[in-house]
């Protein structure tokens, strides 16, 4: 089973459901995620000839021996499809090559670190797609995984992401800048929203909170991060590269440094974005702690394109290099 194969199954299953019971493609994925991992039809209210004809695609597509990251995959490219009608810019997925590249420097902390146990969060999980290819690069590792989203049908999809690639996520449906019932983690990994946050009572309970009007989610989000990971705790956020020159950004500098040491900030190429105002960074902070690395310089880096081979593996090698100095 290689990725076009799952694909091509996923999307004629969903198109099926789509169809017979007039939800939107997104909603249909849901349900054939649900039935793939159930391994039966659990829609009622289908027909009998839909039900055997689900099952068959069904049985052509046994996941008991694909790799994770080829379901990743596969669910990715029906995701894909189905957020090209009517789905928000902030819902927008994180590229696939900015994906590996923050779960290798989750890789490479764990290791400086030596991490027994990974406590993994994202607060913005969205449809997983980002928190299951870090999981995917820790495979063999000891992992307790959470994800939050607001969003009812963004979550249902990381549900199922999830599921079908057997991973162990709990899933909180709730906006995470109010408070978040679970244990501190030692790993938060998101590709922050970007936006005025609406709920102002929420908002004001952080220091980040504007002096007037509306907050910024991502800042807000940056200090809920914050609180919610144990001291010397490795935080790797998708910031938009405005992030330090927009209203708030000293008060946004100050809250980091006084909680957290910056180890480095990596600018990502243009081209991965819709437009150059929505281009971001990989923000990567260490929580202050007993165990906070101090390293010599900040890890200031611009990406070459992820299709230029040569220059990535230039990249990657400078990137090693400065690991190679942490302590």
């Amino acid at each position: 089973m290689n990725v076009e194969n799952l694909y091509k199954i996923l999307d004629e299953s969903t198109l099926v459901i789509q169809n017979k019971l007039e939800i939107t493609y997104l909603e249909a994925l849901v349900e054939t995620g649900l039935n793939l991992f159930e391994n039966t039809v659990l829609q009622e209210e289908l027909d009998t000839e839909t039900v055997e004809r689900l099952k068959k695609l069904y049985a052509s597509c046994d996941l008991e021996n694909v790799a994770k990251e080829t379901i990743r995959k596969g669910m990715q490219l029906a995701l894909l499809k189905g957020m090209k009608k009517g789905i928000q810019p902030h819902h927008a997925m994180t590229p696939d090559s900015v994906a590996h590249l923050i779960g290798y420097l989750v890789k490479k902390y764990k290791q400086v670190l030596q991490v027994e146990e990974m406590k993994i969060l994202d607060p913005a999980v969205g449809t997983g797609n980002l928190l299951t290819s870090v999981l995917n690069q820790l495979e063999e590792d000891k992992v307790i995984a959470y994800g939050a989203e607001p969003d009812d049908l963004l979550l249902h999809l990381g549900f199922a992401n999830a599921n079908l690639q057997k991973h162990q996520v709990e899933f909180l449906h709730q906006d995470s800048v109010k408070p978040l019932y679970v244990s501190q983690v030692n790993t938060v990994v998101t590709d922050l929203p970007v936006g005025y946050y609406p709920h102002e009572e929420a908002a004001a309970n952080y220091e980040l909170k504007a002096e007037e009007g509306m907050s910024y989610v991502h800042h807000l989000l940056i200090e809920q991060s914050l609180n919610m990971t144990e001291k010397s705790g490795m935080l790797f956020f998708m910031i938009p590269n405005f992030l330090f020159g927009d209203d708030g950004a000293k008060k946004v500098r100050n809250l980091i440094n006084e909680r957290a040491v910056i180890h480095g900030i990596i600018q990502l190429p243009t081209s991965l974005f819709a437009n150059e105002s929505q281009a971001k960074s990989i923000l990567v902070v260490q929580k202050k702690g007993e165990h906070t690395l101090k390293p010599d310089q900040v890890m200031m880096a611009k990406m070459p394109s992820f299709s230029n081979r040569e220059a990535m593996l230039n990249m990657m090698q400078q990137i090693n290099g400065w690991f190679s100095k942490l302590s």
